[in-house]
């Protein structure tokens, strides 16, 4: 039997717009709707939910000082609630990109949990006698404190699934910095063969990288704590009762259990949207580093000195042939991460006077940033642990290269290394350790070129 899709009639002061029963929102949100087909991308799921905290927090303020009755107070907190754990996620259809600041997406949240707390008092959609969407939900409330809010909560949260996740990248890479530590190979720059190293010193360094970037990741949750929520429009506080400003930072911090503080500065926190582009070239520098380890690891494996897990067929014409795909995707992860860093800095940029208009876009990347980073690095820390080393290789490359002899300076000098490097060129034998043994004795060279040798921090002149 076909259910019929009724309509119900709703105004504001452009006019009036039927809205179907079956969804939780209202005209503003509608009217949204029409307005911004433009990315196909809806607003990010943890800033919706950040939003919900940030209206629960509210409505616990305002019926704790006696702005709410007992019964719309509960039926708002507990339609937030459904919001904040999951629920109604269908209900949020505006496009991430919107103009007004983020006054739509607002807006929604508004109606969504209006209409969801007129159902648990037992009225129908759209009767806002009950419950109205901007008098009782988004009471003492602007967008341009409660968005900008929901932001910062949204990243915090991403921000410690971040670090968690970097955390275990970090981990893999040191498991393999002990597995390969007695692997001696010869090392490179600017793509030419340079001092022998060891691979397990290797894995170090990119181990060592991403440690910095836990880190980062961490302490910058610290950025994202100060809050201009009870400063309403402007940061003055104008609408806004003193004793729900005070209280309702007490409030998001219950709800959300982070650590959030009010701005000294309301209006300062406002206007100013500085604390993202921090954030954001902290995303960069994680972006950085997953680029170049991936790339790296892209040459070792075209090498031979590691092999990469091999996930999927590399070609549809030539048969046998297998790709680094997670490295490539790692590398294209961390592009889009720095392209929006750009756009997260032009967005800041673009804030006029008392507000910026332009969150809804950096919302929007900073946020898939994040997802990006939290993804990659999740599937990279199995790859890492995938990966083997081919010794022999490692070994034949060791071995041959006339570059090895340099860690024998301490031992013989720059010139006498000279003499034997021109030597070793114009004569028959080609593998440059052997060589060396034949004209300093197996035991010097074993000596200097051991992986204790050549990876401890200098070396001890008493011989």
């Amino acid at each position: 039997m076909a259910i019929m899709n009724e309509k119900r009639i709703e105004h504001d002061f452009l006019g009036s717009l039927e809205i179907s029963e079956n969804v939780y929102w209202g005209i503003h949100t509608q009217r949204a709707i029409n307005n911004f087909q433009i990315s196909n991308a809806k607003v990010h799921c943890l800033l919706i939910r950040g939003l919900a905290m940030v209206k629960k927090a509210s409505c616990m303020a305002n019926a704790e000082n006696g702005y709410l009755s007992e019964a719309k107070a509960s039926a708002i907190a507990a339609a937030c609630e459904e919001i904040i754990t999951g629920g109604l996620a269908d209900q949020f259809p505006v496009d991430a990109l919107q103009g007004g600041a983020g006054t739509s997406t607002n807006m929604n949240l508004n109606e969504v949990i209006a209409n969801r707390a007129i159902e648990i008092l037992g009225g129908r959609k759209g009767d806002y006698t009950i419950i109205h969407p901007l008098e009782d939900v988004n009471l003492h409330q602007s967008t341009n404190d409660v968005y900008p809010t929901a932001i910062k909560i949204a990243g915090i949260i991403a921000l410690r699934q971040l670090a968690q996740v970097v955390a275990h990248l970090q981990g893999a890479f040191q498991e393999k910095e002990k597995v390969f530590s007695e692997i001696v190979k010869i090392g490179r720059t600017e793509l030419q063969e340079a001092v022998p190293v060891t691979l397990g010193a290797e894995f170090s360094a990119f181990a060592e990288a991403f440690t910095r970037d836990r880190w980062r990741a961490f302490k910058c949750e610290e950025r994202l704590r100060v809050v201009n929520l009870g400063g309403a429009a402007v940061g003055t506080g104008l609408t806004a009762p003193r004793n729900y400003i005070f209280l309702v930072i007490e409030k998001l911090r219950e709800v959300t259990g982070l650590g959030l503080s009010r701005g000294e500065n309301i209006m300062g926190e406002t206007a100013n949207a500085d604390a993202y582009v921090e954030v954001s070239g902290i995303l960069k520098a994680h972006a950085v580093n997953l680029i170049k380890i991936s790339n790296d690891l892209r040459l070792m494996n075209l090498l031979g000195e590691i092999k990469l897990p091999q996930l999927q067929a590399g070609s549809s014409i030539m048969p046998g042939k297998v790709n680094p795909v997670l490295a490539e995707a790692a590398i294209q992860a961390g592009m889009k991460v720095i392209a929006n860093d750009g756009i997260i800095t032009e967005a800041v940029t673009r804030g006029t006077l008392q507000i910026n208009e332009f969150l809804p876009l950096l919302a929007q990347a900073l946020l898939e940033s994040l997802d990006l980073l939290i993804n990659i690095d999740t599937l990279l820390v199995k790859y890492i642990k995938g990966i083997v080393a081919d010794e022999k290789i490692c070994a034949q490359y060791f071995d041959h290269s006339p570059t090895i002899i340099t860690a024998l300076l301490p031992s013989i000098g720059y010139e006498k290394a000279t003499q034997l490097i021109i030597e070793f060129s114009t004569g028959k034998e080609k593998n440059m350790r052997l060589f060396l043994e034949q004209k300093l004795g197996k035991k010097t060279v074993d000596k200097y070129l051991s992986p204790c040798q050549l990876t401890s921090l200098g070396y001890k002149d008493n011989g």
